[in-house]
């Protein structure tokens, strides 16, 4: 009966909080990897069509494998074949669902990388507890969520704890671009093209051909088209242009100074 003890938190709920929300995916995101996949999948789905049911189920089943592909098809929204945090949030009823009030304020990658801007409040490529909670605030108020001072200090601390994957009490931009949805997470794009900080310096100076210290949106876009082709990645002139908005959602008044651009490339903001 050792199972017993292992049995998944708050699946029977009607409404999970948002700590509970961090319970289950903590359960199931076994390794820790940002999603809930392989074998994962498969006990979170039939441990939730047992809290559902009320009875058990046999994954052997064909049925169970039936239902479990319809179920997919449902909520894994770019087909990647696992479920990431945004997309359990669709799944169970979470309490006033704060994943997906986020999304209501921050729909768009560019939308989401000024609202960055706005909360990275000492330029530091991170924001911080603090600054988080002022964040929170505002997003609550801009989707008419009504909170208290104690709430909005348990959503705080729930982000922190969903997405402050190295535990130094701050998120850097990529931990934070995991609340959009996987489409509009256009950092996802630049994963495995993080740069070291040589590498970025070079390039900057590079590009910066007047060197005015800044980059320019014509600049950004030869600087992004020649990163897809040295990494042998397809270019999207779509994509590409949504890429470079966003990017450019961080400049001021459209100089995209070294910082701003280092916190996308590098894999830690140059000090």
């Amino acid at each position: 009966m050792a199972n017993k003890a292992q049995q998944p938190p708050h699946l029977h709920l009607a409404e999970v909080t948002a700590s509970q929300f961090l319970d289950i995916w903590k359960h199931f995101d076994s390794d820790g990897n940002g999603y809930i996949e392989g074998k994962e999948l498969e006990n979170f789905f039939k441990e939730l069509e047992m809290a559902r049911r009320g009875a058990g189920v046999d994954p052997t089943n064909p049925t169970f494998r039936e239902k479990m592909k319809e179920f997919m098809q449902k909520f894994d929204k770019n087909k990647d074949g696992r479920i990431e945090m945004s997309e359990l949030a669709q799944i169970l009823p979470t309490e006033e669902n704060f994943l997906l009030c986020f999304r209501q304020f921050v729909s768009s990658s560019a939308e989401f990388m000024a609202a960055w801007r706005r909360y990275d409040t000492d330029r530091s490529g991170y924001i911080e507890a603090n600054e988080l909670k002022g964040f929170l605030s505002d997003l609550l108020e801009k989707a008419n969520r009504h909170y208290d001072e104690q709430k909005l200090q348990e959503y705080t601390q729930t982000i922190l704890k969903m997405f402050d994957l190295n535990g130094d009490g701050k998120l850097g931009l990529s931990e934070m671009a995991r609340l959009l949805p996987v489409q509009e997470n256009f950092l996802l794009k630049f994963q495995g093209v993080k740069l070291t900080s040589e590498q970025f310096n070079a390039i900057f100076t590079y590009y910066d051909k007047d060197g005015n210290g800044y980059i320019d949106e014509q600049e950004l876009d030869a600087l992004l088209r020649d990163l897809y082709q040295t990494n042998k990645k397809e270019v999207d002139p779509t994509n590409l242009s949504g890429y470079k908005q966003s990017i450019m959602s961080l400049s001021d008044g459209g100089k995209l100074y070294r910082g701003e651009l280092e916190i996308v490339l590098c894999r830690e903001p140059i000090v």
